[in-house]
């Protein structure tokens, strides 16, 4: 290898250090907040139901924009997307950092939520762009094992920077980061990356954005009012028209913002379908438990966020050494043990109660972590190999707006869960944590976990058929 492979080899991983940091930002950011709730919740002088929309407003502005700006960087280049996303990013954090009050934070976390839907949107196809084929799956590995990190890190971050500094700032730690992504990509990534100079697709783009924010809003807010209530009612109706006319106009229109052909491949549809599962189930964990370690258990952030490293630490020796079987063994296989061991864990975990010991709780966390941790990276391969070189952009969009949409469902479900099944014990409608009564809360708990793990289990049903058809077919 000489000089000049020698440095673009190294340009190379810089480029996807930088791609890696700023993903691993804005998907720590989606789930950094949950261990701080309780204290936000006290601070902020709101119920559990009303500061949920921290979360909740970030992950639903991803989820309605992440389509738009994938589309939008392959016509005007995703570098420039990717920078835009990077500084609005920043701007959101500093924002979230200095406001005092939940209007104004939710306000900050949809700015946040542009940010991070930029930079999402075309993190696949700048690391696409900048990888030869023999080393491009081990790059778009890398920045999937930093995206199930970045989900899993932030529970135990955030009780650790609450503890030491207050709920502020686990925003404005983005602050320098953001910084630091914004002058790397100036320096390092392509000075201009080709436009097509294709039309965007601004009524698909109007009509998707609008499906996302009715249904997830109402799926939010019903938890508070009550789902029938008309207001809710006729948001999901909407949704529900907007949708349709949204899926009507992409089969329509010549440039699309979203290409349905995609989903004509079954192992893709699958493959997306059991990640959507697999987000579903740890945001539901990731949600109740820091209620669960504080408020039950009576432990600092500090304590819960230690508690909460189980899993980014299990999950970081997890992922590349099935990443490496996949390699071996196939993806397939590997997939639906995954899942398994997944659904395994949250039933350990629906067993926990008030007296539950430290050994117990360790342990059934890391077996949902491990198998989490078995699941990702071979899924993310099965993704992104379905696919044709030209169409890797639209996967990797498709399968970060599904990771969104898995993290909105299983945060809105289990919370949905949660307070149906502690009204029904305490005899009264419950939406927030009733002082005084651990016993309703673990009732409400081992029934999301019991829920999630039944989705699991559909997940490994799936994938199992998956496995045996694709077993069959390469049988002579």
């Amino acid at each position: 290898m000489n000089n000049v492979e020698i440095k673009e080899n190294k340009k190379r991983w810089m480029i996807l250090f930088t791609v890696v940091s700023a993903t691993f930002m804005s998907t720590l950011d989606g789930s950094i907040v949950n261990v701080a709730l309780p204290n936000m919740s006290d601070k902020l002088n709101v119920s559990m139901a009303g500061i949920e929309w921290v979360v909740t407003s970030f992950l639903i502005t991803i989820s309605a924009a992440i389509l738009i700006f994938g589309r939008l960087g392959d016509i005007k280049g995703k570098t420039k997307i990717f920078k835009f996303g990077v500084t609005i990013f920043t701007l959101g954090s500093l924002l979230c950092g200095l406001t005092n009050s939940l209007s104004m934070l939710v306000l900050a976390r949809v700015i946040q939520g542009i940010g991070a839907a930029a930079t999402m949107g075309t993190n696949q196809g700048i690391i696409t762009q900048a990888f030869p084929v023999n080393e491009r799956g081990k790059a778009l590995g890398i920045l999937g094992t930093f995206v199930a990190l970045g989900a899993m890190a932030g529970p135990p971050l955030g009780g650790i920077i609450v503890s030491a500094f207050g709920w502020e700032y686990i925003f404005l730690v983005n602050v320098p980061i953001g910084i630091f992504v914004f002058a790397s990509s100036v320096k390092i990534f392509p000075k201009s990356t080709i436009a097509t100079g294709e039309k965007f697709d601004g009524l698909g783009a109007v009509l998707f954005a609008a499906a996302t924010i009715l249904s997830f809003g109402a799926l939010v807010e019903g938890q508070s009012i009550g789902y029938d209530n008309p207001y809710m009612i006729a948001s999901f109706a909407l949704s529900i028209i907007t949708f349709a006319l949204f899926i009507w106009t992409e089969t329509k229109t010549p440039q699309p913002l979203l290409y349905l052909k995609i989903f004509s491949n079954s192992l893709f549809t699958i493959s997306i379908l059991c990640g959507f599962i697999s987000f579903i189930v740890i945001s539901a964990s990731n949600i109740i438990l820091p209620f669960y370690f504080q408020d039950t258990l009576k432990l600092t952030p500090a304590a819960a966020g230690f508690f909460m490293m189980v899993s980014p630490i299990v999950l970081s020796v997890a992922a590349p050494y099935s990443g490496y079987l996949s390699d071996k063994i196939g993806s397939e296989v590997l997939t639906l043990i995954g899942l398994a061991l997944t659904g395994l864990g949250l039933f350990l975990i629906s067993s926990l109660n008030e007296t539950s010991t430290v050994f117990l709780i360790i342990a059934f966390i890391a077996v949902m972590s491990a198998g989490n941790g078995m699941f990702q990276s071979p899924n993310n391969s099965l993704v992104m190999s379905t696919v044709t070189k030209d169409k890797l952009g639209i996967a990797g969009s498709v399968n970060a707006l599904i990771r969104n949409l898995g993290m909105v469902i299983g945060t809105s479900l289990a919370t949905m869960l949660l307070y149906n099944k502690m009204s029904e014990k305490a005899g009264y409608r419950v939406i927030d944590y009733v002082k005084g009564r651990d016993d309703i809360f673990i009732y409400g708990m081992k029934f999301v976990y019991i829920s999630a793990a039944f989705l699991c289990i559909f997940g490994v049903l799936i994938t199992a058929v998956r496995y045996y058809s694709s077993r069959k077919s390469k049988t002579p």
